[in-house]
């Protein structure tokens, strides 16, 4: 399962990471430090969300 949860975190986290990012530059958080936490927070996020994902496939 680990090997299943690497897998999707890779895409996961970039997708969350994106979507992050797409959020802070439509609420006009247009500087360089709100865009690096979103992305963190997105990716942080994914953790979770690709262990769970992994363990409802498997």
């Amino acid at each position: 399962m680990t090997r299943l949860t690497l897998i999707l975190f890779s895409m996961i986290g970039t997708t969350l990471a994106g979507s992050g990012v797409v959020i802070a530059l439509t609420t006009g958080n247009d500087t360089l430090q709100p865009i690096l936490i979103a992305a963190a927070l997105g990716v942080v996020l994914a953790l979770p969300v690709s262990w769970w994902v992994a363990k409802q496939i498997s």
